[in-house]
């Protein structure tokens, strides 16, 4: 019996000290010293940043979307620019392809949001389906902004965004404890 037990507190070690380095295959952290630079700049979780970058182009670089959206944060040129501007930079739709300066204004775009909307749900939601539709869902009743009620958004990819984001920010947050 004895043995047993001390063969089943190994076994959990050991599940508990690989399991990080297992999931790490399949959540690599790209842009890690990028990520981490910006996400500090605006105050933002690294993990959150790198959750919103891989389920947005999987850390592509050069991604873009049927709607326009461009680079690893999937970056409309018009909220970019708009960013760009806040922060004094100069501005080319090229740059966006750019890891340095789209996760950039990527984490600028993100602070913003949660500053306005003063919680993540509702900042992610907007991020992927635009402010004025979520200030709009918000303030008819249309969604109450929680999690649990992420089946009142009427936009089934924003609903799915939210849900991929909290769950990747919590598999980085695991699978990279310390680095953050």
């Amino acid at each position: 019996m004895k043995r047993r037990l001390w063969a089943l507190l190994f076994f959990l070690i050991l599940i508990f000290y690989l399991l990080p380095r297992g999931v790490r295959v399949f959540y690599p952290f790209l842009y890690r010293e990028i990520i981490v630079e910006c996400a500090d700049r605006e105050r933002l979780d690294p993990a959150l940043v790198a959750a919103v970058t891989r389920v947005e182009s999987r850390f592509y670089p050069r991604a873009r979307s049927e709607q326009g959206a461009l680079g690893l944060m999937q970056l409309m040129p018009e909220t970019a620019e708009a960013a760009a501007v806040e922060l004094g930079l100069s501005f080319e739709r090229e740059y966006l392809y750019d890891p340095q300066y789209n996760i950039r204004l990527g984490s600028w775009y993100l602070a913003q949001l949660l500053r306005e909307f003063g919680d993540l749900k509702p900042a992610l939601a907007a991020y992927n389906g635009g402010q004025g539709n979520v200030r709009t869902w918000l303030g008819t009743g249309i969604w109450d902004g929680s999690y649990n009620n992420l089946h009142q958004i009427p936009f089934a990819e924003t609903r799915e965004f939210v849900r991929r984001v909290f769950r990747d920010y919590r598999v980085y947050s695991l699978a990279y404890p310390g680095l953050f």
